[in-house]
């Protein structure tokens, strides 16, 4: 085949290279190493001074001098405003309009403001230590408006901020916020996390690890917890041997616990053998994971929640923690779990 770069004797001829007619063109840099100042040219020749979008003149710097960036590290974005949210600091979420018209039960206003549970302050107001508008009250129906002077021990009650906070929860460690016992609680790895007065949504085993959800928002921990809202829960779960094909149709079919049968929503085997199992269930029935493989005479060794609610511990190390993003606290409060 032809070839025009190529001899008859086959060789490759070299292409003839071109080069761009050299033109004397002033240097590029603005100053020499010496300090002094060196102005831009045009392809005509011409200096270019260097001008603000103003149109006034722009002072020079002596060579190898940076120009000030307030508030912005040398080749970084500018610093985020230390009023915005960051992943260290408390995210606060704005509370919904709420009706000044609107009477609420009273136990319900003083667990929306922190200060204990729903049934804690059953017994609060039982024992006439809480006072609205000067008088005390001892009626466990009683209501109050938004706008009352509620008062726990004279002290007045004031509506707290929303904190969700999502702990990854290890071993040897007890769900409640006070042990008689002093042994290690989650609320001690979380203590410095935010001002508020939060408290676990449901329990955890001591020695069961993973998602735990922390809040001071009543009605979404009273949602999260009441069966009737069918949160999913996800296990990992390992048992001290295999489990057999006949027990395993007994789980899937349903166990009887306190008068109450537990069907498991799945229930597969992530890895080659069946000591490791994910197990989904709903039930809010206490130690239900264990007891169900104990009905069947297997222990389980460890048992891990890698999912509440939609929730995950994803990117979150064992003990660690953080709170919650704001699509995640819409999600919940909307029940899309």
């Amino acid at each position: 085949m032809y070839n025009n770069n190529s001899n008859n004797e086959g060789e490759r001829r070299p292409r003839p290279r071109f080069h761009r007619e050299e033109t004397e063109r002033p240097a590029r840099p603005r100053f020499t190493r010496d300090g002094e100042a060196r102005p831009h040219f045009t392809r005509d020749g011409e200096a270019r001074p260097h001008f603000t979008r103003d149109g006034e003149s722009r002072p020079q710097r002596p060579y190898g001098e940076r120009a000030e960036r307030p508030n912005r590290p040398f080749g970084g974005k500018p610093k985020r405003n230390p009023g915005v949210y960051s992943g260290h600091k408390q995210q606060v979420y704005r509370e919904q309009h709420e009706d000044p018209t609107k009477p609420i039960r009273l136990n319900k206003y003083l667990a929306n403001a922190g200060i204990c549970s729903r049934r804690e302050a059953d017994d609060f107001i039982q024992a006439g230590v809480i006072t609205v508008n000067g008088e005390t009250v001892d009626n466990l129906g009683a209501k109050v408006l938004p706008t009352d002077d509620v008062r726990f021990h004279d002290q007045p009650v004031r509506r707290e901020r929303k904190v969700y906070i999502l702990l990854n929860k290890p071993k040897n460690t007890v769900t409640t916020t006070d042990d008689p016992q002093e042994r290690h609680t989650v609320i001690d790895i979380v203590r410095n996390a935010c001002a508020e007065r939060i408290y676990p949504v449901g329990r955890l085993d001591r020695n069961t690890t993973g998602v735990l959800l922390l809040t001071n928002d009543g009605d979404l921990a009273a949602k999260l917890t009441h069966p009737k809202f069918h949160k999913k829960k996800i296990y990992a779960v390992t048992l001290d041997h295999e489990l057999d094909e006949v027990d395993e149709a007994i789980i899937r079919a349903g166990v009887v616990l306190d008068d109450e049968r537990i069907i498991p929503d799945a229930l597969e085997f992530p890895k080659a053998d069946r000591k490791h199992i994910g197990l989904e269930i709903h039930s809010g029935q206490n130690r239900v994971v264990r007891r169900i493989f104990e009905k069947v005479g297997y222990k389980v060794v460890n048992l891990d929640r890698v999912s509440f609610a939609g929730l995950t511990k994803k990117n979150v190390g064992r003990g660690k923690w953080r709170f919650l993003t704001p699509k995640e606290v819409a999600f919940l409060q909307m029940g899309q779990f």
